[in-house]
């Protein structure tokens, strides 16, 4: 395993990650809205002041690093995470991948093996691995982590892309993959045998949003695979309250999980999908300092050791944010 993880200002010590918010965004945009809409909320020297903040706010907590997995289909823009990240102290990790729930835009369904513009290698591939050893966008900074998605449209033709493309990916360059999942659906099985096929090891994958599921059975089974599972949207009480994912963690650590669970927000400063008014109303809670204020003390509460916590968001995070070498180099064995 490598020793250093990539952030936006360069590499750092794996020591020095921390406490780790590994599921979480800044940025979520929808750029050919927002260009062609006047109403949008996006105010540009607004939104990275008000990121600034937040992130300093949450480093003056204890929070060491922060991963944004704003990928390919959620408007990630790596030059205005580079324009936040210089004004905070806070390490900021940043992903490669594909958010899609059932189709790519047209500009890869038209590229590929046997597609209409003839290629020998899926395009995706390639930008997701130039996006670990070259860098994203022409900026350098490189990405250290995969990002991939399904919900309840299931794996379709697009979406198998995708995750084939992480595969291939993780096996050249050993990056971990982690997910956006439907837990209503138990989506992170589908994710974990296709993965396992592709020939990704399960313990370099986290199966994010699990913690949208009190099916505890289904919860051991995905850890029992080898898989990391991520309980990240804390404060999105909207989905499920914080208490019914309190009990879960609980019940989850009782049973000996502590050491494959990461606990993060999914949250974000800005959507362009969700108005400001919105989430001050309906989701007061979700924010990057949530589970330090309310969710980490409550488990203190309930007698979950400082140990046990260190695990859980420091240690796991750090391990899933390690680069794993497959044969002695970076490629397939």
């Amino acid at each position: 395993m490598t020793s250093a993880v990539e952030t936006v200002k360069g590499p750092v010590a794996i020591e020095s990650l921390g406490v780790t918010l590994p599921h979480e965004h800044i940025f979520l945009r929808e750029p050919e809205v927002e260009a062609n809409y006047p109403n949008s909320h996006w105010d540009e020297a607004a939104k990275i002041d008000q990121a600034v903040a937040a992130l300093d706010q949450v480093k003056a907590m204890g929070v060491d690093t922060l991963v944004d997995l704003t990928v390919l289909g959620l408007g990630r823009d790596i030059s205005l995470v580079q324009k936040v990240a210089a004004r905070t102290d806070i390490n900021i990790c940043v992903a490669t991948g594909s958010y899609t729930f059932n189709q790519l835009p047209t500009h890869f369904e038209l590229r590929g093996p046997g597609r209409l513009v003839d290629m020998p290698r899926d395009p995706l591939e390639t930008c997701f691995i130039n996006d670990i050893t070259v860098g994203i966008a022409g900026t350098g900074v490189k990405a250290a982590m995969i990002k991939v998605a399904t919900d309840s449209y299931g794996i379709t033709p697009d979406v198998a892309r995708v995750l084939r493309a992480a595969a291939v990916a993780h096996r050249e360059t050993g990056v971990t993959i982690t997910t956006h999942t439907h837990a209503e659906d138990f989506t992170g099985r589908d994710q974990q045998a296709f993965l396992k096929a592709e020939g990704v090891p399960l313990d370099r994958v986290v199966i994010g949003h699990s913690g949208d599921s009190t099916d505890v059975n289904y919860l051991r089974e995905l850890m029992d695979n080898g898989s990391t599972i991520g309980l990240d949207r804390f404060g999105a009480e909207i989905l499920m309250s914080d208490e019914a994912r309190i009990e879960v963690l609980l019940r989850l650590i009782e049973l000996g999980y502590s050491d494959r669970l990461t606990l993060s927000h999914d949250a974000f400063i800005y959507s362009a999908n969700l108005p400001d008014e919105f989430v001050a109303e309906k989701l007061p809670k979700w924010k990057f300092t949530h589970l330090f204020t309310h969710i980490v003390p409550a488990l203190y509460e309930r007698g979950v050791s400082e140990e046990t916590i260190r695990v859980m968001t420091v240690d796991n995070p750090a391990r899933m944010l390690r680069r794993v070498q497959h044969g002695g180099a970076f490629g397939l064995n």
